[in-house]
């Protein structure tokens, strides 16, 4: 209980724990590839997270906020991306899986944390929100590890949660239900990134 003491790691709960790219993307590989399959996407979620939490504790946040072009760019490439996965995901076939038909990676994972609108609102405000008044290295490593350790949860959670539905989504009609609910909650994200 020593851990929800701290409110830094009740605000970070929440804000990973609520739907946003990453919980769609993991409920809905969950439901497609399996827990097992899906474990290189979700540890890149983890370590992404992590990685651009300790990045704006760091000072990265602070750059991106006075300079609101960079931060334009980053909507852009956000949005984008976030459509191009709704596109993908509508178009997913149920659990027919071929060899073009993949989780996403570790690597695709870990940077599609960079251009993750939820991860920098949630990581922002941590770092104004909840200071510990740490040096700029201890106050990094405070928050990667604190975004990292709470979304290892989060996100398994959430993946098995998805592979929990396979019983729900056996016939075509429930998958292709399920998969454009989920393709249509990524467009709303893309669109709320210029929110």
């Amino acid at each position: 209980m020593i851990l929800f003491s701290d409110p830094l790691y009740i605000f970070v709960f929440l804000g990973l724990f609520s739907p946003g790219p990453n919980v769609i993307l993991l409920t809905a590989s969950g439901a497609k590839f399996g827990f097992q399959r899906t474990l290189p996407h979700l540890l890149g979620v983890v370590v992404g997270v992590g990685i651009t939490a300790g990045l704006t504790a760091f000072g990265l946040g602070a750059i991106l906020l006075a300079l609101p072009s960079l931060t334009f760019v980053l909507k852009l490439c956000a949005a984008l991306w976030i459509l191009w996965l709704a596109w993908g995901l509508w178009n997913s076939k149920p659990r027919e899986i071929d060899e073009a038909d993949a989780p996403m990676t570790f690597v695709q994972a870990v940077l599609f944390q960079w251009v993750n609108p939820k991860i920098w609102a949630v990581a922002l405000t941590a770092v104004s929100a909840y200071p510990s008044g740490l040096s700029p290295i201890g106050e990094a490593l405070r928050l990667a590890s604190a975004f990292s350790g709470i979304n290892l949860f989060v996100c398994m959670f959430w993946t098995y949660a998805g592979s929990l539905l396979v019983f729900l989504l056996s016939s075509e009609i429930a998958w292709y239900n399920f998969t454009r609910v989920m393709a249509l909650a990524l467009v709303v994200f893309s669109i709320m990134v210029f929110v």
